[in-house]
Parts: C-alpha cells; structure tokens; sequence
C-alpha cells in the first residue's frame, strides 16, 4: 500500500465518521431536554414521528393547558388532561395503546409518564413540544374560536 492509497483511505474513514457522529447529533435530543430527571424516557423528534406513524398503535396526552396549545402549538390530536387533575381521569385513558405524554419543555409530561408507568400503563416516553418543534417536528397551530356574543 502506497503513501497516496493510504491517506485517501484515512480521507474516506474521517468523513464517514464525521458523517455518522452528525447522523448522531441531529437525532438527540437538545442538552436542555437530556437531563429530565425521571425513570420514562424522554422522546426524541425521531422517535415521536416514528410512533405518530402508527396512531391507532398510540395516544398524546398533552398536560398543557389550552392557552398553550394555542399559542406554542400541539400535535394533530391529543387527549388534553391537566397534569393536577391525571389521576382523576386514569380511567378514560386507554391501557392497550403505547402513550406519549405532551408538555412544553418535558417536565409535567415526564412526572405524568413515570405515574402512568407506575400505574401499569404502556408509556412510551415523554415529550417538550418546544424541543420536538426546535428538532424539525412540525406542531399544528390551534385557532380560537371568536368569544360569544352576550345575549342582548
């Protein structure tokens, strides 16, 4: 092997290792997001598209409250349960599908997935809506209806 053959093909590892540790990077979640803190997983924007792809397989619950799906966005359809009141409603949310659990930056939402797990729910992982749009994850807006008229 030749000086020549011998750097092209040191050339050719370094770019497919800077390739693959950029694969790496784009699919992880943003360092704010990692450090979560609680036993569920936190979902990446990968992640969370794959198991979208299948939604009679999955439920979203989003812990947020109304005012936040308008103004920061929400996935296509979700069950909206306030994280204070989940304990209540256990038994509207169904046990045979895997559940993504929905807050801004991943804290209710990883508090609601390990007290769903811990209840013998099937929890996939939990989820920052802020940090899956951040990552490419695209979020629907939600519009308001216009307030009533008073009666007159």
């Amino acid at each position: 092997m030749n000086l020549t053959t011998s750097l092209r093909s040191l050339a050719t590892a370094l770019i497919v290792t800077t390739l693959s540790l950029a694969a790496a990077a784009a699919d992880a979640p943003t360092q704010e997001s990692t450090d979560h803190g609680f036993k569920s997983p936190l979902l990446t924007r990968t992640q969370v598209d794959a198991l979208l792809a299948t939604p009679e397989q999955i439920v979203v619950i989003d812990l947020r409250r109304p005012d936040e799906h308008a103004g920061k966005g929400a996935f296509p359809v979700f069950l909206s349960v306030q994280a204070a009141d989940l304990e209540k409603y256990l038994a509207y949310i169904p046990r045979d599908r895997q559940i993504i659990t929905v807050s801004n930056h991943a804290g209710r939402s990883g508090k609601a997935a390990d007290l769903l797990a811990s209840r013998g729910f099937r929890v996939a992982g939990a989820v920052g809506a802020e940090f899956y749009e951040k990552d490419g994850g695209k979020l629907v807006r939600i519009v308001a209806p216009p307030p009533k008229n008073p009666a007159p």
